[in-house]
């Protein structure tokens, strides 16, 4: 099983979910997945909602809701057979048992991968290079999991690797001085590489547990962008075989389809180890996390849920179909 962070062997960020339905965590959770819910379970609910016989009709609009979730193609697919395999096998069918078929295939398909981040205690520093698009929220991912980790008791460093934009270093600097936490930047323009290898040995040499790397916002298309990261990492190998030690894609939910399309590019690029979906509070696509988790496999370690400093959340699959379905 997967911790998010151990110190003495106790888990100090986990997944586990939130029993307490009325809870405030479970419910920002939920006012969080408002704008998905309105269109994903709303919708589902209506189509079968005091009905006790299910027709071809009701499954039809049942595909056409979860593909305006961008669920994806296969998903539905998949959960339309399956629930057409379980009302043949019974032999009285009403809502709550539909809902509950569907909410049952939909955790199954994330439970997989709701995998928390380890930090090993061995590896020190702990190198996690945040990599995605512009705008995805990958800056301010960093400042929000280096409050987490210093509220933790731990000791972090941020490297500036997107030297593409002047503003992405002053950003990075503010997070920085926000969290009287080390930043190492260098002159827009410079090698980004130069800058997380420099990182790196400063982070070595002033026991940091974990640095926590920006990189430049590249487009998924553009492979000499792409071909920098593999640089990066390659650069890093020579300090540490292992580094970096987790490779966090930031995905912005609200682009929908095109996050599954980023996934699978920067995957097949440098080897992504976990994924954050941020944004989910500002889209009514949140049903992307099946596609994405389907197709790539690539664990869900956080997801986000506004601007504040708590609203980055560990991932956890039976709370989030819950929360979907509240």
């Amino acid at each position: 099983m997967f911790n998010f962070l151990k110190k003495n062997n106790k888990p100090i960020f986990d997944n586990k979910p939130d029993d307490n339905k009325s809870s405030a965590i479970f419910s920002k959770l939920v006012n969080g997945l408002k704008q998905t819910r309105d269109v994903f379970t709303v919708g589902i609910v209506g189509i079968f909602s005091g009905k006790k016989v299910i027709d071809r009709a009701m499954l039809e609009e049942l595909e056409e809701k979860l593909l305006l979730a961008d669920v994806g193609i296969e998903v539905t697919q998949q959960i339309i057979e399956q629930l057409k395999r379980k009302l043949v096998l019974a032999k009285n069918i009403d809502a709550d048992i539909v809902l509950q078929a569907i909410k049952d295939q939909l955790e199954n398909i994330l439970t997989p991968c709701s995998e928390p981040l380890v930090v090993p205690e061995s590896i020190k520093p702990f190198v996690i290079l945040l990599v995605g698009v512009n705008g995805s929220g990958k800056t301010t991912t960093v400042g929000k999991l280096t409050k987490k980790l210093q509220h933790a008791g731990y000791k972090i460093m941020l490297a500036a690797g997107d030297t593409y934009r002047a503003a992405a270093i002053e950003q990075l600097k503010v997070w920085g001085e926000r969290n009287d936490v080390t930043v190492i930047a260098q002159k827009q323009g410079s090698d980004s590489a130069a800058v997380l290898y420099d990182a790196f040995q400063a982070a070595k040499n002033r026991n940091v547990n974990i640095l926590i790397a920006d990189t430049a916002g590249r487009l998924h298309t553009q492979s000499n962008l792409m071909e920098e990261l593999k640089k990066i990492k390659r650069t890093l190998q020579k300090i540490d075989p292992r580094a970096p030690h987790e490779i966090l894609l930031v995905l912005d939910a609200t682009v929908g389809q095109n996050a599954l399309n980023q996934a699978k590019q920067f995957q097949e690029a440098v080897g992504v180890s976990g994924i954050c979906l941020t944004k989910l509070d500002g889209t009514a696509k949140g049903g992307i996390i099946f596609a994405i988790v389907q197709s790539t496999k690539i664990p869900i370690r956080f997801i986000g849920l506004g601007e504040n400093i708590d609203d980055l959340k560990p991932f956890n699959a039976k709370e989030f179909v819950e929360a979907l379905f509240s």
